[in-house]
């Protein structure tokens, strides 16, 4: 019995946390709440319907879904409100984590200049999870994916990272016609694209991998803005790599030249060649080609060069804009070391 006991009195108990109450919850979300969040605080159904009636101090804007004020609801509580009809269960409150809003929405909530801002943004587009038995209510739409969510707060509101935004913007853009109609045109398109890459720190592996998910990139559309994008961040990224080698006392490399063995068996083209030491440059190898064949393509040339005793220095824009000096001294200290055992090749300059 007196170990009984003591069991009992080692034992922990959790106390149930009490839920803010009604008018903190209000402010945390801009007087939008749903009726799971009504109920937990003790406001009964009959209340609730009272209040909703015409002149009524509340308002209902989506299924149990209500706005604790008179007047339209502004563009951030109309984001709130598909946020919480989306994310709720009817049941337990919270489970934002349920939810993330996405596409144009998620856009104009981050602040992208190249989309319209939050005030012209109607229909509200939000990820669940495949499971989640929910239908499109008012201007929210609702799409469903099996990856699990990640979600980033913006504002407070939980919205996907900017790659997966920006890949459901051109969906629903595509899905509306709005490319054929002309609303959004191959310019605003690439704006899109080239703050995505700038927002995620230079790099575009994740925003081509949200593409490639998507399938987006078979739609030639994307597919040439996609295109262009590599193409100017390659352009940039050459330039600079050139300014550090002749800053470190480096003679110019040759940019894009063909390398071939004697018996003339093609080997590859790479980004920036010194062929006096035997060393290449490739740049954003990773990202360069958005399809797998031209990747297998690239990376048997790289394989082939370095083979042939050529050393190979590969840099993405994304490290270069971040580490521009480490990066310049390892481009000094490979061309210090030079290629080994190279195998004579034929240059042809371009």
């Amino acid at each position: 019995m007196s170990e009984a006991r003591g069991n009992v009195v080692g034992m922990s108990y959790r106390i149930p946390q009490q839920p803010t109450s009604l008018e903190e919850l209000a402010r945390r979300q801009q007087n939008v709440v749903t009726a799971s969040q009504l109920r937990t605080r003790g406001v009964p159904a009959r209340l609730v319907s009272e209040h909703c009636r015409q002149s009524g101090p509340w308002q209902r804007l989506l299924p149990r879904v209500y706005l604790l004020q008179e007047g339209p609801p502004t563009p951030e509580q109309r984001m709130w409100a598909a946020l919480l009809y989306a994310a709720q269960n009817g049941r337990a409150e919270g489970g934002r984590d349920r939810a993330v809003i996405t596409g144009a929405a998620a856009l104009a909530l981050y602040g992208f200049v190249s989309t319209p801002r939050l005030p012209a943004v109607l229909g509200v587009e939000v990820l669940v999870p495949r499971q989640r038995r929910l239908r499109d209510a008012g201007q929210v739409r609702i799409r469903r994916t099996e990856r699990q969510l990640e979600a980033r707060e913006v504002h407070g509101l939980a919205c996907a990272p900017v790659a997966r935004a920006v890949a459901d913007a051109i969906r629903e853009w595509s899905e509306e016609g709005a490319f054929e109609g002309g609303r959004v045109g191959p310019g605003v398109l690439r704006a899109v694209l080239r703050e995505a890459v700038e927002r995620e720190g230079g790099s575009a592996a994740g925003l081509l991998a949200e593409l490639t998910e998507a399938g987006l990139l078979a739609e030639p559309r994307v597919r040439a803005a996609v295109d262009e994008l590599l193409a100017a961040q390659r352009e940039s990224a050459l330039a600079a790599l050139v300014e550090l080698a002749v800053g470190r006392g480096l003679p110019l490399p040759l940019p894009g030249p063909e390398l071939r063995m004697r018996g003339g068996t093609y080997v590859a083209v790479p980004d920036l060649f010194w062929p006096e030491a035997a060393v290449a440059v490739e740049v954003d190898s990773e990202v360069r080609c958005v399809s797998e064949g031209e990747a297998a393509w690239v990376r048997a040339g790289q394989h082939r060069m370095e083979y042939l005793g050529v050393r190979v220095v590969y840099v993405g824009s994304a490290r270069l804009a971040a580490e521009r000096d480490a990066v310049g001294d390892e481009l000094a200290e490979a061309y210090r070391i030079g290629g080994e055992d190279v195998v004579a090749l034929v240059v042809n300059e371009r």
